[in-house]
């Protein structure tokens, strides 16, 4: 997956910088065409000619130490990259890349660069636990950055615990896996609901729920990334819009039903992660209510079933229901996979410490209508949101060849 592949690795100052020259061997050895940033320090732990030798390029470290007049050097890296891999990564550069610093020649790069960035962290344990440190690293995931987490054991400074650099091996099956992960989807069409919708009661007031929209708009980033043209229709959210997805902004159920069903019949999947209101008021009032009673009674209506009516309408879409449940995860699940005609069901129980709404982790559950598939450990809605995708990828390939299969024993 890495034969003409053009990597930028960039080497932060710190220990783990030899286990940098190894992988940037394995690298090579791959097919990919590396082009190594170091920084200054990491300099003084491994020598640049280390690097120039293994890539059979050379090394860059100062941004005015322009070599080629035709090109601009920082900019000319950053257009060339398929993906930038900062490993090691320190807490340094973490915070440099989340505050959008460029003083040096990797956080230039990183800051010009539309390539893919994945981060492999590299520090004492302390350091990686350190709110600041953990704040940044968030602050760059929900940039769409990847993470390739350290493992634990013994560290240079002496302590036992998570910081050390993952090994030159696993970093390199990641971005195998990254490269791999970009097909997945390709020529695919992906419609994902995300948010809250707000019922109005009158021009200030709504009803609406605690959703964030982050676990949608992790879907839609990572649909993105493996390929697929993707719609994104939201309601009220707390994230920015992934770079690149097709946004349709709602606010009611209503508005969200319609928005979906007139895009259905074109769409390959549906990822229906939307946090839908069940009711919504009878009246809007035109005006703003004035309090005049001790009580007031809101009369509610049922909103129409925007799943259910994906399963009804649905012919070749793979859907993909969401169910945020607070007890009897499974049985509640089943019911609604099986009522709404999903291909999966993904469920969490939003009590649980690490997942809900407003998270940035997620413990989920995923179902298919045979039962549990699989249960995924607390880990990034980035993560989870590949998760299900692979998943899903995997089953359309599967009914592809069993379509394809049972054409052939036609003929």
């Amino acid at each position: 997956m890495l034969n003409g592949k053009t990597i930028v690795l960039g080497v932060c100052g710190g220990i783990a910088a030899f286990k940098a020259a190894a992988l940037c061997s394995k690298l090579s050895q791959a097919g990919a065409e590396v082009r190594v940033i170091m920084t200054e320090s990491a300099a003084k732990f491994v020598a640049p000619l280390t690097f120039q030798t293994l890539s059979r390029h050379e090394v860059a470290i100062d941004t005015f130490d322009e070599r080629d007049p035709s090109v601009v050097s920082h900019i000319n890296l950053a257009d060339r990259a398929d993906l930038v891999l900062i490993a090691p990564a320190t807490a340094n550069m973490i915070a440099k890349m989340a505050h959008g610093l460029a003083d040096d020649m990797l956080s230039t790069t990183v800051l010009a660069t539309t390539a893919p960035i994945v981060v492999a962290p590299a520090m004492n344990v302390h350091m990686y636990e350190h709110p600041a440190v953990r704040a940044n690293m968030q602050t760059l995931a929900d940039r769409g950055i990847r993470y390739i987490e350290p493992g634990t054991g013994q560290l240079a400074c002496g302590y036992v615990g998570k910081g050390r650099l993952a090994e030159p091996e696993e970093i390199l099956a990641a971005v195998g896996r990254f490269f791999a992960e970009e097909q997945l989807l390709r020529g695919k069409r992906v419609l994902v609901t995300a948010g809250a919708t707000v019922e109005r009661i009158d021009p200030v007031r709504y009803l609406t729920n605690d959703s964030s929209g982050k676990m949608g708009y992790a879907v839609a980033a990572e649909a993105l990334r493996m390929g697929a043209e993707v719609t994104l229709v939201t309601g009220k959210a707390s994230v920015p819009v992934p770079p690149g997805v097709s946004v349709v902004r709602v606010e009611s159920a209503m508005e969200m039903m319609d928005a979906v069903l007139s895009r259905l019949p074109q769409q390959d999947i549906v990822v229906k992660a939307a946090a839908v209101a069940d009711y919504r008021p009878a009246e809007q009032a035109e005006q703003k209510i004035k309090k005049k009673e001790a009580e007031m009674t809101l009369q509610l209506v049922k909103n129409p079933d925007i799943l259910q009516a994906i399963g009804e309408q649905k012919t070749t879409q793979f859907v993909i229901g969401f169910a945020a449940e607070t007890e009897r995860l499974e049985e509640h699940a089943m019911d609604k996979l099986k009522r709404k005609r999903c291909d999966l069901l993904v469920a969490n129980d939003v009590t649980a410490e690490g997942a809900g709404f407003g998270k940035d982790t997620n413990i989920v559950s995923i179902f298919d209508p045979n039962g549990l598939v699989g249960t995924l450990p607390i880990m990034t809605k980035t993560e989870v949101a590949g998760r299900i995708l692979n998943m899903a990828a995997d089953r359309i390939r599967t009914l592809a060849g069993r379509r394809d299969g049972s054409a052939e024993g036609r003929e």
